[in-house]
């Protein structure tokens, strides 16, 4: 009994420590979003978080490990929603969930992108392999539909991943823009079109 009480304070400690961190990053996103990277300041995310700035680089030594941690999260999110071996039609079509789901983190990477489109960028490697990687997901998808015969054998799924990966870069960017755009529809819509295109014609 002594030695589980002992530990208690110890637990209770790193639990806060953890909702601290949590805090921390959810401020990040929401500043990142609307300053981007180039003007939001660790000074701002702490006075935000209601921590120190030396409470902060606790959990975190630097601006770029930061902004990694971002990135991570957004990541995750990603892996821990999307079927990667499921049918590429509906994953397309469930992306819109990500919109109500995570909003800041929709806003965060977007902005996030823009910012370090130049190859001396801080971010550009790690989202371009990010980029590739989801694009790659998409291509293997419709590789799987040409393998069973549902999807016609003559669509390079390479360049067609490049345009659906487009399209929902450019949905981000226009919610982001016009909130009040009609997500469930557009998706959709799109998704059925991209399956009629995809669907070998029937010759009789």
């Amino acid at each position: 009994m002594p030695p589980r009480e002992s530990t208690r304070p110890y637990q209770a400690l790193l639990a806060k420590g953890e909702q601290r961190r949590s805090r921390i990053l959810v401020v990040a996103q929401r500043l990142l979003t609307r300053y981007g990277w180039r003007n939001t300041t660790l000074a701002q995310i702490a006075e935000k978080a209601g921590v120190t700035r030396a409470g902060l680089l606790h959990h975190f030594e630097s601006k770029d490990q930061l902004l990694r941690a971002v990135l991570d999260v957004r990541d995750a999110d990603d892996e821990q929603h999307a079927d990667l071996g499921g049918d590429v039609i509906a994953e397309i079509e469930n992306v819109v969930e990500r919109f109500r789901r995570a909003p800041d983190l929709i806003g965060m990477y977007t902005v996030l992108l823009a910012e370090n489109l130049d190859p001396d960028a801080p971010l550009r490697a790690r989202l371009l392999d990010r980029h590739r990687a989801s694009v790659e997901v998409i291509a293997e998808g419709i590789r799987r539909g040409q393998r069973t015969g549902r999807f016609r054998a003559d669509i390079d799924p390479a360049v067609k991943a490049v345009e659906v990966s487009a399209f929902l870069s450019g949905m981000e960017t226009t919610w982001l823009l016009d909130p009040s755009i009609s997500l469930d529809r557009v998706f959709r819509d799109y998704a059925q079109a991209l399956e009629r295109e995809l669907t070998p014609v029937d010759p009789c």
